[in-house]
């Protein structure tokens, strides 16, 4: 199934669901998204798609794709690697990337990624039962200023990561009865209409399952974790020249199976 997060025309937030054989179809959903939810015969009204959950916690996996730890120059990785960002970080489709000037950043990236959004807890689980853990899964940018993240990061990611709006997600979540197999998927960026990332999930180092294993391992795992699970090759950062986003670009992140997500680049008011 498709769902859809998304505010009617009277601003209320609400749910809708639609099968993957009429996308366009959404109707109106009952329920928890997190329990029992019911598709009704009412035609959902969407006057402006939200991110499809609101995240608990998100999660970051670095150096997940080969080409994309070959166009970096970094050594395989033994295990995952773990970053953070916070929860405001996650932004709406359509709604602006916002470019930090307070604390100002001229290196801010692209990252396409597939977010993995876990519905039920989960805490030491196998990678042969990780996947029923999953709710579904979804577009995510994992914008990224390059400057904070690597010369003024402090030996860690995270500050180059964290700014408000730097994890778009959506434009919908897709169940994983419509994709059963995360690792066969095509993901793609565009910018500015031109492509820029085309690569597969089949090029992840750590698959989706063994993710939630180690992420899962001695951690609990709550319902609305978001999973962002690394970025294939093609980044700014590693193109010559070098491309970083600019005030009045327009990036979109196109999953196989789940859909195209897009917002427009501003500049931050200060």
């Amino acid at each position: 199934m498709i769902l859809a997060r998304y505010l009617d025309p009277n601003g209320q937030v609400r749910l809708a669901g639609a099968d993957k054989a009429s996308p366009d179809a959404f109707h109106v959903m009952q329920g928890d998204l997190y329990g029992a939810l019911t598709r009704t015969d009412e035609p959902a009204r969407i006057a402006r798609l939200l991110a499809p959950v609101v995240p608990t916690q998100i999660l970051c996996i670095g150096l997940n794709y080969r080409r994309h730890a070959e166009e970096v120059k970094a050594k395989v990785p033994s295990d995952p690697v773990l970053f953070v960002k916070g929860v405001q970080a996650a932004q709406d489709p359509g709604q602006p990337i916002v470019l930090p000037r307070h604390l100002r950043s001229d290196e801010v990236d692209y990252e396409c990624e597939l977010a993995v959004v876990i519905g039920k807890p989960c805490k030491n689980v196998s990678p042969a039962e990780a996947l029923d853990h999953v709710l579904g899964y979804t577009c995510a940018n994992d914008v990224s200023a390059r400057d904070w993240q690597i010369a003024r990061g402090g030996g860690q990611w995270c500050r180059g990561k964290f700014f408000d709006t730097f994890a778009p997600l959506g434009p919908y979540l897709v169940t994983p009865d419509d994709i059963p197999d995360p690792q066969a998927l095509r993901i793609r960026t565009e910018l500015n209409g031109e492509t820029v990332q085309d690569s597969h999930t089949g090029d992840m180092i750590f698959d989706v399952a063994s993710l939630i294993s180690f992420l899962s391992g001695s951690t609990t795992l709550v319902p609305g974790t978001v999973i962002l699970t690394g970025t294939p090759e093609g980044v700014g950062m590693s193109r010559v020249p070098q491309r970083y986003l600019r005030a009045g670009d327009e990036v979109t992140i196109e999953i196989e199976g789940i859909g195209r997500l897009t917002n427009p680049v501003v500049e931050e008011e200060v």
